[in-house]
């Protein structure tokens, strides 16, 4: 995954998107799917789950996304086994996120961004998750880094888990809710980078299940793609998209994870292409 890629990421997205439709499959080899798929839980068995989730995806999404917590728990050949699957998926030209949440001060969240982020490294993906919340401003240089090299952030901004309310629906002293002085930080960065019409490369994480009203959030300017979680298995369906988005239900990445995998591998090509169609029935509605 090393050569540098001349198109922003946001627009990588919004072509993916056009091409292909919302949906992204999640790479999440919990330890009971492993079990039902009769794959050992080893770092070769999350090796091989990821590598024939790749193969169902390919020509059929634009975006996988590995939760990196299901092979980190493996160690070095866990992360080994992490490393084969991001390259299979760059060479079925697919549109990788790592799920890794990270979020830190300084040289530190430096080293992070370098680890997923730069061209040529072993872990390098397409976009990597983040948590804000020791504030936007220690992202600055990650999100530097990913314009710098054709990548993209998704920043973690109104979360449908019910531990999160108390954090993300806190007032700020101007009065707003915390998720949305969030979006309202990255969209600043995003009109300060984005040409006009092209989507941002810096964007959010925002559940299926949000209530945008009730969590306090409104739309944005300028469009950035939006990871929605909780589609599937957390309870909202494709139906539900244009429902819970509005107006941006086009820039969503609709990400569905168990409600595809438990369909076993012999079923996963017939689960993934129904749930496409299903998705993009939604879209035309």
């Amino acid at each position: 995954m090393g050569e540098t890629v001349s198109a922003r990421f946001g627009e990588r997205v919004r072509s993916a998107l056009t091409e292909y439709g919302p949906l992204c499959v999640g790479i999440d080899p919990h330890q009971s799917l492993l079990q039902s798929w009769a794959l050992e839980d080893s770092a070769a068995g999350v090796r091989e789950f990821g590598l024939r989730t790749v193969d169902a995806a390919a020509g059929r999404v634009g975006i996988i996304k590995p939760q990196v917590s299901f092979f980190e728990r493996f160690g070095a050949a866990g992360f080994a086994a992490l490393e084969d699957v991001f390259r299979a998926a760059k060479d079925a030209g697919l549109i990788v996120i790592a799920d890794a949440k990270r979020g830190d001060i300084g040289t530190t969240m430096d080293a992070y961004a370098a680890a997923w982020l730069t061209p040529g490294a072993p872990l390098e993906a397409d976009a990597l998750t983040v948590n804000p919340f020791l504030g936007v401003g220690t992202l600055r240089s990650t999100f530097d880094r990913a314009e710098a090299h054709g990548k993209g952030i998704f920043v973690l901004a109104a979360t449908s888990n019910p531990e999160a309310r108390t954090i993300q629906r806190a007032q700020t002293d101007a009065n707003e809710a915390v998720s949305a002085a969030i979006m309202a930080d990255v969209s600043a960065y995003n009109a300060e980078r984005s040409p006009d019409g092209e989507w941002g490369s810096i964007g959010f994480v925002i559940g299926a299940t949000v209530d945008w009203a009730e969590a306090g959030i409104a739309p944005f300017t300028p469009h950035a793609p939006i990871l929605g979680p909780g589609f599937g298995t957390q309870g909202a369906s494709p139906a539900d998209l244009r429902a819970r988005f509005g107006a941006h239900a086009s820039m969503v990445i609709a990400a569905e994870s168990r409600s595809i995998l438990s369909s076993g591998p012999d079923k996963l090509i017939p689960t993934i292409t129904a749930r496409v169609a299903e998705y993009q029935e939604s879209l035309n509605v």
